[in-house]
């Protein structure tokens, strides 16, 4: 059952199947009041709970992309069978009202999986039963676990997933606990490497363990680090948001100082911890949807801390609405602040940049992320900034996001150990 997939193959199109055959034989042939007075009614009341959540109900929760049909249909047929379990009770036997109640968790469980396959959240149930238990992700270690595993006389075959507490010491930012990837090479013998570092930032909706669960990320750095004899830069798993629907877009502001958490908080404590790196030449940020927006801000907002990016189907800027939302959400309404936070403005407050790379990544999918990427590339590009926009196949999901980091992870470490020009 682990590896059965929540996105695709057999089990969600049997889910579904089940879950309409079943909400079926709930509402039943019953007698006439039932089939032309009470199932009419329960039938439009559904319809237009749906169409209310589909528009005004999408627009009041802020969410932006358009959803997917099936979504909808699977909430209202939710909202149908407990119309059918309420309404129909007293009518109904013990068996149909034990079957209404089975119709309401599947038409329940497909209408939320609706929504998983749209966002590419959970792959598969072993993953979702994963994270609802809070099981420690495969491989994950303890600090002290990781400090008795170094010294090693040979390269180990892969790095260790670390969990940290990372104090909010300049930032004051209510944080997860987060996770540090080490590479095989931090392990061997007794000097610690002074390696480079890549922050990674998830979506808005998540948690620090989302590139390691959705994104491969510790798959890709091991894969590298096998062919360059243990090498690779330090990952760290950071937590821009504090939880699942707090979305900061790495911004201090009302909802928590994320920028200083990831700008200062992370970097002292990975240099002090780990022995990495100080030099902004060898830290760089990633980051997929709001994190793509996120690593792009932060290299041009903290040359000082980071000098390279790859924005993953980022935004023009930071968003969490209409822009009279934005301004209150992220900003309190101080429009100064938020024009400190927009990239475009901040390059050209700033002038040129040294030193500074990046890569824009998004799927052919997503036109406005395209046009967006280019225009954010062109304004780089006239401040020194040397970046790349690549398009390939995919739409706004993991399931985009994770190969395209995994394409480009070689030239970020190029980069940051300056093997090659940008």
């Amino acid at each position: 059952m682990e590896t059965w997939s929540l996105l695709g193959g057999w089990f969600p199109v049997t889910v579904q199947v089940v879950a309409g055959g079943v909400l079926l034989v709930a509402v039943g042939w019953r007698d006439r009041w039932w089939r032309w007075r009470v199932l009419p009614v329960i039938v439009g009341v559904t319809v237009i709970l749906a169409v209310l959540a589909a528009y005004p109900g999408a627009k009041a929760v802020r969410q932006v992309d358009p959803v997917p049909f099936l979504v909808w249909f699977w909430l209202g047929a939710t909202v149908g069978a407990l119309l059918v379990l309420v309404v129909g009770w007293r009518s109904a036997r013990w068996w149909r009202r034990g079957t209404a109640l089975v119709a309401v968790g599947l038409a329940a469980f497909a209408g939320a999986n609706g929504i998983n396959q749209f966002v590419g959240y959970y792959p598969t149930l072993g993953a979702a039963f994963s994270d609802w238990t809070h099981k420690p992700l495969p491989g994950e270690t303890s600090l002290p676990g990781a400090v008795r595993a170094a010294g090693a006389a040979h390269v180990p075959a892969a790095g260790k997933l670390v969990a940290v507490d990372i104090p909010a010491t300049y930032s004051h930012f209510k944080h997860r606990q987060e996770l540090v990837y080490l590479p095989p090479i931090w392990f061997v013998g007794h000097r610690r490497p002074t390696l480079p570092v890549v922050e990674l930032v998830g979506g808005e909706r998540g948690g620090p363990g989302d590139w390691v669960r959705l994104g491969n990320a510790i798959q890709v750095a091991d894969a590298y680090a096998h062919l360059h004899r243990g090498y690779a830069p330090i990952l760290v798993f950071a937590d821009a948001t504090g939880h699942f629907d707090n979305d900061t877009e790495c911004v201090n502001g009302p909802r928590g100082n994320a920028a200083d958490h990831l700008a200062k908080d992370i970097p002292k404590y990975v240099e002090k911890t780990f022995g990495a790196s100080s030099n902004p030449q060898q830290w760089a940020v990633g980051g997929f949807s709001m994190g793509g927006t996120c690593a792009l801000d932060l290299v041009v907002e903290y040359p000082h801390v980071f000098n390279h990016f790859v924005d993953v189907s980022g935004d023009l800027a930071p968003y969490t609405g209409t822009p009279a939302q934005t301004l209150q959400d992220l900003y309190g309404g101080n429009v100064a602040v938020q024009h400190a936070n927009e990239a475009l403005r901040v390059m050209r407050a700033h002038g040129r940049y040294t030193n500074v790379t990046g890569l824009f990544l998004t799927s052919t999918e997503e036109v406005r992320h395209q046009h967006q990427a280019q225009e954010l590339s062109r304004a780089a590009a006239a401040v020194g900034i040397k970046s790349l926009v690549e398009i390939t196949p995919g739409t706004h999901t993991w399931q985009f996001a994770a190969p395209a980091f995994g394409n480009a992870f070689p030239w970020l470490v190029d980069q940051l150990t300056h093997r090659a020009p940008a």
